[in-house]
């Protein structure tokens, strides 16, 4: 390839120290690691019904049939939580860099006790940027954001924008009013005006929580339920381009991560086709553009190996669409990048697969002006 290849979503699996800082008033209920004979390796979170499965998360080349087989903690990739070993992973695979989120911290979004939360997602924020001190030019981390209040959230940003992160994560649901109240619009200007990407990831809202599809049973086989993990991200793109805040803020970016993008083509087209047909009887918002022209300018998507997404690339928003390799999660590429990458866009032009590949990622994080 012509351009260096860029994963828009990959992950750390959190050892302890990622909470040894933690306010001392939660040291007592810190979240730490375990093993579970069933699970393996685990932790340890106040508030969620079992440990998060950390063999399960950190689990990138495994076999499928190996997947839930319980690993101790010593025996994971240390390329999960060491920043030595995840550049020289990079090196082996061929990638520049790597845009990180938590996989903890996607969990800690579905405890109520939001300022237990808040104590977790300072003290991870704090790992992670010595983690991404290693080489902030291939480490660019996403601070968590746990948004107590408008206020509070817009401070958050501030210090994410001072400790040189790239972006934040935002809970799929969050404490105050829901993302379409009018409150939120100081804190997309700060977004803006700090040029920080707003993330929303998969299993960060209450209907698409990981630790349900583990323990509670619904129709058909429990396989189902990991069908519907991007409903989440959706219906908050949704709420998001029907109330109107990307109207009003133009400027915003923001990411809807791990839910693949094969979907996207007919999401724009039943969009418009809803707000066409349907607008004067539903509640929406007055829009001067269609549905599709917000979700194609605003919203961007990242995907693993999603075949659909790049052979409907043309269809439009190719600009918009991230490739990345979700390491090391069991849905990521390892050890089959190159080779998936290839399949993926092999017959696209060469513009079209370098956006995809790194460009797209190049502008939207602004990586020709690295932050100190």
């Amino acid at each position: 390839m012509t351009s260096p290849l860029m994963s828009a979503d990959s992950h750390v699996a959190e050892p302890n120290e990622a909470y040894l800082e933690i306010d001392p008033a939660f040291r007592d209920r810190a979240p730490h690691l375990v093993h579970d004979d069933e699970l393996g390796a685990g932790m340890v979170v106040d508030g969620l019904p079992a440990p998060v499965p950390m063999s399960f998360i950190n689990a990138a080349g495994r076999k499928p049939e190996d997947i839930g087989i319980p690993v101790v903690w010593e025996r994971l990739d240390p390329a999960g939580h060491d920043s030595a070993a995840r550049l020289a992973h990079q090196d082996r695979e061929g990638i520049a860099c790597e845009v990180i989120f938590p996989s903890v911290g996607m969990m800690l979004c579905r405890v109520k006790d939001i300022d237990y939360r808040k104590a977790c997602n300072d003290a991870y924020n704090r790992w992670l940027a010595s983690f991404c001190e290693a080489d902030p030019s291939r480490l660019l981390g996403l601070a968590t954001v746990t948004l107590r209040s408008i206020e509070e959230g817009i401070e958050e940003l501030r210090t994410a924008s001072e400790m040189g992160f790239r972006g934040v994560m935002f809970p799929g649901n969050p404490n105050v009013e829901d993302y379409d109240h009018p409150c939120y619009d100081p804190l997309w200007e700060a977004a803006i005006d700090l040029k920080l990407p707003i993330h929303f990831h998969i299993l960060t809202s209450d209907s698409d929580d990981l630790s349900t599809i583990i323990i509670r049973k619904s129709r058909g086989p429990k396989i189902t339920q990991f069908m519907s993990i991007i409903r989440g991200v959706q219906d908050i793109l949704l709420m998001l381009i029907f109330s109107g805040v990307f109207e009003r803020h133009p400027g915003l970016r923001v990411v809807c991560a791990e839910a693949d993008a094969g979907w996207a083509p007919h999401f724009a087209y039943r969009m418009d086709h809803a707000y066409e047909r349907h607008r004067y009887w539903l509640e929406t918002s007055k829009l001067p553009r269609p549905p599709s022209h917000y979700f194609r300018e605003n919203i961007y998507l990242t995907f693993q190996d999603d075949y659909a997404a790049t052979h409907t690339a043309h269809l439009g928003g190719s600009d918009r669409l991230m490739w990345a390799s979700d390491f090391p999660h069991s849905d990521g590429t390892f050890p089959r990048t190159q080779e998936v990458i290839e399949r993926l866009t092999g017959s696209m032009s060469e513009a079209m697969r370098d956006g995809i590949t790194g460009g797209n990622m190049r502008g939207l994080y602004g990586l020709d002006n690295p932050r100190q």
